[in-house]
């Protein structure tokens, strides 16, 4: 057995600097040196590595096997995931689908601003809810690229966008992850989040224009902002607070999209703004050509989103299927199973946590690699990309070159995320993750904003809100307890301010640049996001701070 320890140099301060050098290191060379993403990944997790060994006296064996789970996370389902939806994205660009798709919701609006919202925003947490695992930033991303959108910016906002649905994730995996951390009923945070939540879906569709353009033009299309984020927000509080709160990102993603169209076929902002008319490059005389574009019959629109409508079909059934009692990782095709849990030697069952990380007595850390290869997202995506080459008539010289592009499409950002989740994981059963939670929680009265940080930075360390909940959620409720907080509001507060920092952690951010072709361009965007990452978490944790301790807003916290 290995026992963590959170002090490992009997001084708290000098402890905490030492568990942040892997990141410290990391985004240094990522961030000032702008060393290309898969070298500076390497070396924070070696810096992991050689910490957990020689300070925190994890034994060698162990910490290699720690990486080793975290790659093998990484490549699945999050890198599997995103090698599929990279494949089903250059097969509409080959067979010239992509340009139906951008000529109807050109039909809708040529404006920027609109696409930006409707991909980026409604489409974007549809997909969220549906398969989460970076399938929004890779495929929206992607269709906004081809859509005229400057490659830098559109990575920028799929990234800033993909925030407040995250708390639900695929199916409310985050938080049925946060219940089995905390104990806390489901459907208890579930509607802890949806009175959080919806406040920041107003802001967020706001906040993705005005990163665009001047507040001037922001202002020109602040009605189709509010019908967006409104109808989001209000479907968001309602499937939040019902025993379907699963599909709250889908419901939500789907109504908002749904109806941010039709409003659309009513409303028009006064000018048509586009990067090649007030971009950099601006040239004036191509706004003419963008006024006028023609709208796309329903037949037509419904043949050009034929492959997008078959993934969001598949996933959605195998979402919903695999909720039922007979679920689809219980299934045998002959001696092939579905779900393999497959334990890591040496380390599984190996780790104890101890407090005031966990309760007294809480049972050693598991360290099972779940392999579901049938219910992942990106068996999903699979499945649509190989239904669609008959569909679409593709041929072997057509499938030959969307191969060898996709495969160059991911070779930088796959050992980039191998590398980051297996330094992840090092730090989580070396315990360092514990240490850089315990400084967080040592905040007092002010813990009920810190602990909104506390979830964002979990996110950043994880790449997940579910492995966040699952990292910091009974941290949370101790502290709670001694605190004398509400333990419902200082864990939701860990979800719900978590997801701000999806937009900021190393994988997200490797798969916005390989699904707009800006690899190389990791430290940038870094540089360009974090700073809207802390403002919408320390927005998240005024809220928070509020309904701890200031009525009426504390009536928003469930007993």
């Amino acid at each position: 057995m290995f026992t963590q320890i959170y002090d490992p140099l009997g001084n708290a301060i000098l402890s905490t600097l030492v568990a942040s050098l892997p990141v410290v290191v990391l985004f240094y060379l990522l961030v000032v040196k702008e060393i290309l993403a898969p070298y500076a990944a390497a070396a924070g997790a070696a810096a992991a590595l050689l910490i957990a060994v020689l300070v925190y006296k994890m034994p060698p064996a162990m910490a290699g096997m720690s990486f080793v789970s975290g790659a093998l996370f990484g490549l699945i389902p999050i890198c599997w995931t995103i090698f599929n939806a990279m494949f089903l994205y250059n097969i509409t660009v080959e067979t010239g689908k992509f340009d139906e798709i951008k000529d109807s919701i050109a039909g809708l609006s040529a404006d920027h601003r609109l696409q930006a919202i409707l991909i980026g925003f409604s489409f974007g947490a549809f997909l969220e809810g549906a398969a989460g695992g970076g399938t929004p930033v890779a495929i929206c991303a992607a269709m906004m690229v081809g859509l005229g959108f400057n490659p830098f910016l559109a990575a920028c906002l799929c990234l800033i966008a993909n925030t407040s649905p995250v708390a639900y994730g695929g199916f409310g995996t985050p938080i049925l992850t946060l219940e089995a951390a905390t104990g806390i009923k489901a459907e208890t945070l579930s509607k802890m989040a949806g009175n959080q939540l919806p406040i920041l879906s107003f802001i967020v569709p706001l906040w993705l224009v005005r990163c665009m353009c001047d507040w001037k033009s922001t202002r020109e299309v602040l009605p189709a902002v509010l019908v967006s984020g409104g109808t989001f927000a209000v479907a968001q509080f309602f499937f939040a607070h019902s025993p379907q709160f699963p599909l709250t990102d889908i419901a939500g993603g789907l109504i908002s999209l749904v109806l941010t169209a039709v409003f659309l076929n009513f409303w028009k902002p006064k000018t048509i703004w586009r990067f090649e008319t007030h971009g950099r490059d601006a040239d004036p005389a191509l706004a003419e050509q963008f006024l006028h574009t023609p709208k796309m019959k329903g037949r037509k629109v419904l043949s050009a989103w034929v492959p997008y409508i078959v993934l969001c079909v598949l996933m959605v059934f195998i979402g919903v299927t695999n909720g039922q009692e007979k679920n689809l990782d219980k299934l045998s095709f002959g001696p092939i199973k579905t779900y393999y849990a497959i334990p890591m030697s040496g380390l599984d069952g190996r780790v104890q946590r101890t407090p005031p990380v966990v309760e007294e007595g809480a049972k050693p850390e598991k360290a099972v690699f779940d392999f579901k290869w049938l219910t992942t997202p990106g068996t999903s995506v699979l499945f649509t990309w190989l239904m669609m080459i008959p569909i679409l008539k593709l041929n072997g010289a057509q499938l030959g070159r969307i191969s060898r592009k996709t495969v160059q499409q991911m070779s930088i950002p796959i050992p980039t995320i191998v590398c980051m989740i297996g330094l992840a994981y090092t730090t989580r059963y070396a315990g360092l993750d514990a240490t850089l939670g315990l400084a967080f929680a040592s905040t007092g009265v002010a813990y009920p904003f810190f602990a909104a940080m506390l979830g964002w930075l979990g996110v950043f360390l994880t790449g997940t809100d579910a492995g966040s909940n699952a990292l910091f959620g009974s941290l949370q409720k101790i502290t709670a307890m001694q605190l004398g907080l509400n333990p419902i509001l200082i864990c939701t507060a860990n979800s719900t301010g978590g997801v701000m920092g999806q937009m900021i952690d190393a994988q997200s951010i490797c798969v916005a640049t390989a699904a707009t072709e800006t690899i190389g361009t990791e430290a940038k965007i870094f540089r360009f996001v974090v700073w809207h990452s802390v403002a919408l978490a320390a927005i998240v944790g005024v809220i928070v701070l509020a309904q701890a301790y200031v009525p009426p807003f504390t009536l928003m916290v469930p007993k």
